[in-house]
């Protein structure tokens, strides 16, 4: 396991803003002569996609020796993502032309320019070739931003739980999350000491929480019943939940990654959609789970079908769209089975 940041220079952002001295943070794992697989973390992921034993990462039931993202066969590394708050260049970053922290005046991103800093950030680190690029959510729009953008750098994308725009009811959650973080009195136009101060980050991540599980999930896990203070137990989980995110993310990083998730539309200056999808040189393999209010499984399967070379998993889960961070168990081995787990290990036996 190795983590550190490895430094771009300058770069420059759709809108033509040019950042400077830009930086991504990253964790690697496994053999370094191996294929590489690029991991992408979603909205308020990091790059500890593994973690550690005393702090597991989002994805460390995946990743690992012998595990569905085998660590022995390959590669892996994961970034953190232009515009983060863990170690990354974003908004908490020092701007060295005021010697202060961006906080609000961080210029606004798109997933392209995101995909853009991590093509130079795996070229500084010797990386010009990958097996996969993986992800979900944000990271699923990454992965196929990836695909398009760079064509001819991998040979298989899975993007999960994402479709190939984001539809009109997720900007429209999105601007909930916004409204009620920039109208918070303790938001200070971006210029607050602690984002726990923000109550309206709070309202933010609970109106996301409703859209990221089934409405069967909660009538099975939470069932009308009430605490003795009176308050029903759901009402008490959102606001655990929302606590627990303002103390460990940045309101202004979270702003910044919802307005680029906005921007997330392959078609974007490819005539669309469907003559987008036709641009994809890798394999595609779509993974939709149940109950996705945001990316809903029949969008994505549409989508699947327009790619020449795909192949749609459906998972059922009473998860939702939060279905691609859990049961791993029970949809794990799609991975598996289209990374090529044993291929790697068995040409290093032989040689």
């Amino acid at each position: 396991m190795a983590t550190g940041s490895v430094t771009i220079g300058n770069f420059q952002l759709e809108s033509g803003e040019w950042l400077e001295h830009v930086e991504l943070s990253y964790e690697t794992l496994g053999p370094s002569e191996a294929p590489v697989v690029l991991v992408c973390h979603a909205l308020t992921g990091n790059q500890y996609a593994v973690g550690s034993k005393e702090s597991p990462g989002w994805w460390s039931g995946l990743i690992g020796p012998g595990k569905n993202i085998d660590t022995d066969s390959f590669r892996v590394i994961t970034l953190n993502v232009l515009g983060g708050c863990s170690g990354t260049t974003g908004p908490l970053t020092i701007n060295p032309s005021t010697g202060n922290p961006y906080r609000s005046s961080f210029p606004t991103i798109t997933i392209r320019d995101m995909v853009h800093a991590e093509k130079k950030a795996l070229q500084a680190l010797g990386i010009n070739r990958l097996h996969a690029v993986v992800g979900g959510s944000l990271g699923g729009m990454r992965v196929l931003e990836w695909g398009l953008l760079y064509p001819k750098d991998m040979d298989i994308l899975i993007p999960l739980a994402v479709t190939p725009y984001l539809s009109d009811t997720g900007i429209a959650f999105n601007y909930i999350g916004i409204h009620a973080i920039e109208t918070d009195a303790n938001y200070l136009n971006g210029n607050y000491t602690c984002s726990s101060d923000i109550k309206g980050f709070e309202t933010a991540r609970m109106a996301g929480l409703v859209t990221y599980r089934s409405e069967q999930l909660h009538k099975n896990r939470f069932a009308r019943k009430t605490r003795s203070d009176g308050l029903f137990e759901i009402e008490s989980y959102m606001k655990y939940q929302g606590v627990k995110l303002a103390n460990r993310f940045d309101a202004n990083s979270y702003l910044t990654l919802l307005r680029a998730m906005n921007t997330h539309d392959i078609g974007r200056d490819r005539g669309g959609i469907e003559i987008a999808a036709k641009q994809f040189e890798a394999k595609v393999i779509t993974i939709a789970f149940t109950y996705d209010l945001l990316y809903p499984p029949e969008d994505i399967c549409s989508f699947a079908h327009l790619v020449p070379d795909h192949h749609f998993c459906m998972v059922n889960t009473r998860f939702g769209h939060d279905g691609f961070l859990t049961e791993f168990e029970t949809w794990g081995d799609i991975l598996s089975v289209h990374l090529g787990v044993k291929s790697w290990r068995r040409f290093k036996q032989q040689s």
